[in-house]
C-alpha cells in the first residue's frame, strides 16, 4: 500500500508540473486547430480550386488497381469502389491532405514565430562601452578607464 502511494504522489508530481500540463493543453489544442484546418482545406480553400480546374474535387480523385469480381467497373468515389470489392489508389486523398499539412505547417510557423517575437526582451540601451585606447569594457557613464586610466571626453578617448 505504501508503494501505491510513493506511486501516486510521483504521478501527481509529474501530472502537475509545468511541462506535463502544457503538453496536455498543446494536444487539445492541436487537435481543435487540425478540425479547423480540415475544415478550411475542405470548405474554403477547396472550393475555389474546384472552381478555376472546371469542378475537380481532388477528395474524389483515384486509381482503380484492381477492379471489383463483382459490380459495375465504374465508381464515383473511392467508397464506392472499396464497397464493391476493388482496389484503388486515392491520390486526390493524399493531395487534399498535403495541402491540409502546408496550412498546418505554415500556421504553425507564423504562430511560433509570433510567440517567439513576443519573448525577445526589449533592447535596452547599452550600460557599457570600449575603451579606445585599451578595447576594455567600461561603464557607458565613465570619464577615465579604471584599466588603462585614458580620460574619456563623450565618445572619445585621450590617452594621458
Amino acid at each position: 500500500m505504501k508503494r501505491l502511494g510513493n506511486v501516486w504522489k510521483e504521478f501527481k508530481e509529474f501530472a502537475i508540473k509545468g511541462n506535463a500540463v502544457d503538453l496536455a493543453v498543446g494536444v487539445i489544442i492541436g487537435a481543435a486547430f487540425g478540425s479547423i484546418v480540415n475544415s478550411l482545406v475542405k470548405d474554403v480553400v477547396m472550393p475555389p480550386i474546384s472552381l478555376l480546374t472546371g469542378g475537380l474535387d481532388f477528395s474524389n480523385k483515384f486509381i482503380i488497381l484492381r477492379a471489383a469480381k463483382e459490380g459495375s467497373p465504374v465508381f464515383h468515389t473511392p467508397a464506392d469502389a472499396v464497397k464493391a470489392g476493388a482496389i484503388t489508389w486515392n491520390y486526390g486523398n493524399f493531395i487534399t491532405l498535403l495541402i491540409n499539412f502546408v496550412i498546418v505547417a505554415g500556421a504553425v510557423f507564423l504562430l511560433v514565430r509570433a510567440i517567439n517575437k513576443l519573448r525577445q526582451p526589449a533592447e535596452k540601451e547599452p550600460d557599457k562601452k570600449e575603451c579606445p585606447a585599451c578595447a576594455m569594457k567600461i561603464p557607458i557613464k565613465a570619464k577615465r578607464c579604471p584599466h588603462c586610466t585614458t580620460e574619456l571626453s563623450g565618445s572619445t578617448a585621450s590617452p594621458t
